[in-house]
């Protein structure tokens, strides 16, 4: 009898090969491994229309991210730990995003500060956890607002201050700082609507430095200026306007009044996120 020509439609079925389960084994593909990066960001605000990339405006987004894209050859998504309003400042501010980088810390960092703008440098380049997220991931953010008192404002401090050279009751602003220390509904300190406007401020203090009022804020989130907002209230309680305890009826209120008009944004600077 002559040997059966084995092809394929006569194999048996008790010969046939064992097939994979799913199709990642059929086909190993050398798919490109994501990391997941933490960027320490500081900035110079003025000549930028806030942090969130707008079309036809320079922010600090879209600068990072067009850097980004040049150094890396793939579209990034920068997400940050705050989205800073247009001529704020930010000395630590956060962000994350996904690439394949095949470059160390040191040579992505060398690389961003070598392209960027001298008003934008990043600070520090971390391989992180992949669950890491720049605003999901942090328990509190950290901003400062400076008010200077003095006559005269020096050439080097405008960009970064705002200038009030008239009579305050300082005692009375520290005062009114500490009245805003709560977890609370801060509608009435800020602009738009919100779902849930509750935050919760866990420090806030006014520091009289001689020439220099120092306001410091940490919280676990912050509406859209809010701390603009908060500062204004408290110039408000200097200039007698507003007693410190009629902060807590404005509270109450949880509508924006002409109690608390917005400082201006050039004294604004995120120093920090806690995570």
């Amino acid at each position: 009898m002559r040997a059966e020509e084995k092809t394929e439609d006569n194999v048996r079925p008790d010969t046939a090969p064992e097939l994979p389960k799913n199709s990642a084994e059929v086909l190993k593909l050398d798919l490109p491994l994501l990391e997941n990066f933490k960027l320490t960001i500081s900035y110079d605000g003025t000549d930028y229309h806030g942090w969130q990339r707008q079309p036809n405006r320079v922010t600090i987004q879209g600068k990072l991210e067009d850097v980004l894209m040049r150094i890396l050859g793939e579209k990034i998504n920068l997400q940050a730990a705050g989205r800073t309003d247009a001529g704020v400042h930010a000395l630590g501010q956060v962000a994350s995003f996904r690439a394949n980088c095949r470059l160390s810390e040191a040579e992505l960092l060398r690389a961003l500060n070598a392209m960027l703008p001298f008003d934008i440098r990043i600070l520090q380049v971390e391989r992180v956890n992949p669950g890491f997220h720049a605003r999901k991931s942090a328990r509190s953010k950290v901003y400062r607002y400076r008010i200077m008192i003095s006559p005269i404002i020096s050439p080097f401090d405008y960009r970064y201050v705002m200038h009030y050279p008239y009579p305050l009751d300082i005692p009375a602003m520290e005062e009114a700082a500490r009245r805003f220390e709560r977890e609370a509904d801060f509608s009435a300190f800020s602009s738009g609507d919100y779902p849930n406007p509750v935050r919760r401020i866990f420090s806030s203090r006014l520091e009289n430095c001689g020439d220099e009022l120092v306001y410091t804020v940490e919280a676990n989130g912050f509406l859209r200026y809010m701390v603009r907002t908060i500062v204004g209230t408290l110039i408000m309680s200097g200039r007698g306007r507003l007693k410190p305890e009629e902060i807590d009826v404005l509270f109450e209120q949880k509508k924006r009044t002409l109690a608390s008009p917005s400082a201006p944004a050039r004294g604004l600077c995120l120093v920090r996120v806690n995570y």
